[in-house]
């Protein structure tokens, strides 16, 4: 079965029913995104029809967790566009420098990398100590990995590539031990972030944040639940706080766009003004 075959009207029923009784809305995602997720979920679990899968869903509460796990953005490493990093600590460290406590939301954090990776700039520009990092995903599974802040080994080389291309100050290694084919993230990372589940669908701001990213997320919405995503971020900076989005994510479409000033095109980086 391919995404193609997928009925709309079975297709609506399900996130429908999935809403009803779990909470999770997926309604508003991409649909082509949405669509292939589940077909590629069905023919794993040798499913034939979506109703079926309806059913075994509502009365399977594992694996109704893995196929949120299956739907839900988890794509994530350390320093992920390593340019991106290099703007934030270039421009936005010596702003958030100016703060007696820096609060930070990672909105969308998947297994955690990118919580750790802000905890490592904290950490060198010397305000680590004076900041908490919100890290929030919708995924339950997702987040206990990055609670756990184990990785495998085998992606130590990349990590430490984009690392120093971000601007690293010494030797990457030092932020983690080895343990046989994983590594294991310094404690003085954890110390500093919260972990928590967050729906960015349907909750609502929890805080006032001076820096919140919120990469390569949105770009999974239809037009309609960005633009409401935007507005829970927007609400959730302080005045002049800075927005960070994924490389192919904008403000350019959005209702939101005149009250961001641009401080990064390329990196898309911006400043909330008014």
């Amino acid at each position: 079965m391919d995404a193609t075959a997928l009925d709309d009207k079975e297709y609506k029923e399900l996130l429908e029913a999935v809403r009803f009784v779990y909470g999770y809305d997926f309604t508003e995602y991409a649909e082509s995104t949405v669509k292939r997720r589940i077909v590629h979920f069905m023919n794993t679990h040798r499913i034939g029809t979506p109703s079926a899968l309806g059913k075994m869903l509502l009365r399977d509460e594992p694996l109704f967790e893995e196929f949120v796990q299956h739907l839900s953005i988890t794509v994530t490493e350390m320093f992920r566009d390593p340019s991106f990093y290099k703007k934030l600590r270039e421009i936005v460290m010596p702003q958030l420098a100016t703060y007696p406590v820096i609060k930070l939301w990672v909105a969308g954090c998947a297994t955690g990398q990118e919580a750790y990776s802000m905890a490592i700039l904290l950490k060198e520009a010397g305000l680590l100590e004076r900041s908490i990092i919100y890290a929030t995903d919708i995924n339950q599974r997702s987040l206990q990995t990055a609670k756990k802040g184990i990785y495998p080994l085998d992606g130590m080389k990349n990590y430490t590539k984009n690392y120093l291309a971000a601007g690293g100050q010494g030797e990457f290694s030092r932020y983690y031990a080895a343990h046989h084919a994983a590594v294991l993230l310094d404690r003085s990372l954890h110390d500093n972030i919260v972990f928590s589940p967050h729906n960015l669908v349907t909750d609502r701001s929890f805080n006032e944040f001076q820096l919140v990213l919120c990469r390569n997320v949105i770009i999974y919405f239809n037009q309609r639940l960005q633009e409401k995503v935007l507005r829970l971020l927007y609400d959730s900076l302080c005045p002049f706080g800075y927005l960070g989005l994924g490389d192919k994510e904008s403000l350019f479409f959005s209702d939101k766009r005149t009250n961001f000033e641009e401080i990064d095109r390329k990196e898309k980086i911006y400043r909330k003004i008014k």
